[in-house]
């Protein structure tokens, strides 16, 4: 199963006094302090005070929180529909499921170029992000009907719950200060990203050339303890999202940045998602 959300590299934050805000040119907006630079400073919509300090837009063609949560649930809705679509029209019988697993396989490929594309895209693309949605979804739809059919029976719906939780969890602990996305927070996720990313890429590679499941990674009780690391990773990643989003609205970004933040969104609730899938295999006793 695959896990890797190459969105919350396309926006950067800022390393400066250890304030977390989007990348930008020093000459863009950087304040006499050393704050972050507000990367929209050319942007013709962004509000400031005579401070300097972000204000709220007085456009409507600027990034909302309605327009990130109107395009979020699109992109969700599209995975949920395609992946629904996929477990009641893809058999995954005996007979079937060499082809289930094929059409899985080819759907996830299909998901990660597009993901890739999206991510380093200058512009955000609607059709491409929805559609990288429908492919994810397939691949969702199939793998949960697998793990559901033949290891954990009920597997996708405590996987939903999980990852929900995890989601409602992690907008608590910003919205109340719990999480503070700064400097350190962003390099510590960073760094435990890369890493977890590079070990599973080995694992995958000792488990083709080796055979089984390589070096152990991701079944047994190794399994279980990368799972949840994996899900933490997650989490905080959803909490860098969130940052993105109010820097965004903060500093009066494009309204078309509003699908960029759903695509992020999206990639890390996928990512969260089959982390919790697997960790329910892993728990059921049968890898």
């Amino acid at each position: 199963m695959r896990s890797s959300n190459p969105v919350f590299s396309r926006r950067g934050f800022s390393r400066d006094n250890g304030h977390a805000g989007f990348n930008a040119p020093p000459q863009a907006g950087a304040t006499a302090t050393g704050t972050a630079a507000n990367p929209y400073a050319t942007n013709p919509y962004a509000q400031t005070d005579t401070h300097g300090a972000p204000q709220a837009p007085a456009r409507s063609d600027v990034m909302t929180i309605d327009g990130v949560v109107t395009r979020t649930a699109m992109t969700l809705g599209t995975v949920i529909l395609a992946a629904a679509a996929a477990w009641w029209i893809m058999p995954v019988d005996q007979a079937n499921l060499g082809t289930a697993y094929g059409v899985a396989i080819g759907a996830a490929l299909i998901g990660f170029v597009l993901s890739l594309v999206n991510s380093f895209k200058r512009r955000p693309s609607p059709a491409l992000i929805l559609t990288y949605a429908a492919f994810e979804g397939v691949f969702l739809g199939i793998v949960s009907n697998i793990v559901s059919m033949y290891v954990a029976p009920g597997a996708a719906m405590q996987a939903v719950i999980g990852t929900m939780a995890v989601f409602a969890g992690v907008l608590i602990a910003y919205r109340t200060g719990l999480i503070r996305v700064t400097r350190r927070f962003y390099g510590f996720v960073m760094a435990a990203a890369i890493g977890f990313m590079l070990l599973m890429m080995v694992n995958l590679l000792f488990a083709v050339f080796g055979g089984g499941d390589g070096l152990g990674f991701r079944s047994g009780a190794l399994g279980v303890v990368f799972g949840i690391v994996a899900i933490v990773i997650g989490a905080c990643i959803l909490a860098l999202n969130f940052k993105q989003v109010e820097d965004g609205i903060a500093y009066g970004a494009p309204r078309e940045e509003e699908w960029l933040a759903a695509f992020g969104l999206t990639v890390t609730l996928v990512w969260i998602y089959i982390e919790m899938l697997r960790l329910v295999a892993i728990l059921s006793g049968d890898d």
